[in-house]
């Protein structure tokens, strides 16, 4: 075995990569077998690239730990039947053993039990967040990956192509140096968990659309998300999934220093565009049911430019509190609402004129934020229909808003154990993928999934893989 030959190589070292290169280094101890992994990374030793680190990580899980069992229909209700409805399963199943094992591995888990929220999740009003988010997922996996002597990390290490044998299999990597200079690395399998490619303009134009070049990244990481991985597998022949123009974004506060800083809340209170018109009904469906469409809403016709406004009956209710804590900056408050769009830097005029047609419309059905509540507007160009109180109560706050990418749909296609699939069927011989490379959503993305997919694929791809190395029988499928 030469010194760039390995029996695995993972691209990419986010949850994914991660993931995948320690249980495949694990089940290798485990079976008291060899085993020698290259991890090839594009970003700097410590960086920790990709939204990995900068993701607050929210799971659809209860407080044992158990995933949502009403998500997979979700799944096919928001995708119109175009979800892989058994790699949804598969998660549905897997993904408390990937919680349990992420735990074993040092990381804690918040149990969060949500008073204030109406969650759609069926996890009894609970999900589970890491403490101190995906940073602290990231660094304890790292730690053991670390700890084996039998992994080598290629910092600063850009994956350019796969190398093929003459029949087409997969034996390694070409891969670009930070000397600009061109290598390759070798192994009978290689892992894509290189991530969507938020990072690349051209991509995004071409698949997404006009006016992609004004989404901001909601995490600076992305920035190396360039699409390699997609390319290398379109070239040799892979089959696509996931709705390829679609992108989970995020209404964000303009006035962050932070990563991440996310908006949530829109339910209560009004979201309007820099016109002072509300555009979507801001009560239509649980609030991590329609966040994702709100910020794509403003994205795309209306200048990427917008205000979420609310009254004391909102924020007496939530602050201090977990709904707006990924800002590190307080809102904007005012005494009345001539006062609130000075210092918006609006006009006063039509501010006031939407207020008041608001208000104006709101039914007298009791407000209750643990229901959709059907308190809401009749006779406006946008109605609301849920938890429509009107805003009359002093002090008025506003966060100023704008949609930041997260993340793109449009990936490969993977079988069940992670194997990717080329565009006759046939799983292409040892290339496999993983993460947000992978397609899966169409449409709309069901929130708080995508980074158990990640870990939980990752880590039943590292076991099999391990598995398949020191089995003939399992090396033969392929």
């Amino acid at each position: 075995m030469t010194p760039l030959s390995y029996d695995l190589i993972v691209v990419g070292s986010g949850f994914a990569g991660c993931m995948t290169a320690l249980n495949f280094l694990e089940t290798c101890q485990r079976l008291n077998k060899p085993g020698r992994v290259a991890i090839v990374e594009a970003g700097k030793e410590g960086e920790r690239c990709g939204a990995s680190r900068w993701t607050g990580a929210f799971l659809r899980l209860g407080h044992d730990l158990a995933f949502d069992e009403d998500w997979v229909q979700e799944m096919i209700q928001v995708s119109n039947g175009q979800a892989d409805v058994e790699y949804c399963r598969k998660l549905a199943r897997e993904a408390k053993t990937t919680a349990e094992y992420v735990e074993k591995h040092g990381v804690n888990f918040v149990r969060h039990e949500e008073k204030n929220v109406l969650l759609e999740f069926k996890t009894n009003q609970y999900f589970v967040m890491p403490d101190g988010g995906g940073w602290a997922i990231i660094q304890a996996l790292m730690k053991h990956i670390e700890s084996f002597d039998n992994c080598a990390i290629h910092w600063e290490t850009e994956a350019r192509s796969l190398l093929t044998d003459h029949q087409g299999r997969i034996n390694g990597v070409q891969v670009r140096r930070s000397n600009g200079l061109l290598d390759n690395l070798y192994a009978p399998d290689v892992m894509l968990a290189s991530g969507g490619f938020e990072g690349n303009r051209e991509m995004l134009a071409k698949y997404v659309g006009p006016k992609t070049h004004e989404l901001q990244l909601i995490a600076p990481g992305l920035k190396y998300n360039r699409g390699q991985g997609l390319k290398m597998a379109l070239d040799v022949g892979a089959e696509t999934a996931g709705s390829f123009d679609g992108i989970h974004s995020e209404l964000v506060d303009t006035r962050a220093t932070k990563p991440d800083a996310v908006i949530w809340g829109h339910n209560y209170g009004i979201v309007i565009n820099d016109s002072c018109e509300r555009f979507y009904d801001e009560g239509k469906r649980h609030l991590f049911a329609t966040f994702e469409m709100i910020a794509v809403e403003l994205w795309r016709h209306h200048h990427n430019k917008g205000f979420f406004i609310t009254d004391a009956t909102t924020m007496d209710r939530f602050r201090p509190g977990w709904v707006y804590q990924t800002t590190d900056q307080d809102p904007i408050q005012a005494s009345s609402i001539a006062e609130l769009a000075g210092k918006l830097g609006v006009e006063q005029a039509k501010l006031q004129k939407t207020i008041s047609e608001y208000n104006a419309a709101c039914n007298d059905r009791p407000l209750d934020l643990m229901k959709l509540d059907g308190k809401a507007t009749t006779g406006l160009k946008v109605n609301k229909s849920n938890w429509a109180h009107p805003l009359d109560r002093p002090p008025f706050y506003a966060f100023p808003l704008t949609a930041q990418l997260t993340f793109t749909y449009g990936g490969v296609k993977v079988n069940l154990d992670s194997q990717v699939v080329a565009t006759n069927g046939a799983p292409v011989p040892g290339l496999w993928a993983t993460g947000e490379l992978t397609g899966l959503y169409y449409n709309e993305y069901p929130p708080a999934t995508s980074v158990l997919r990640s870990l939980t694929f990752g880590r039943l791809a590292g076991i099999t893989l391990a598995q398949r190395l020191h089995s003939p029988q399992g090396r033969a499928v392929l």
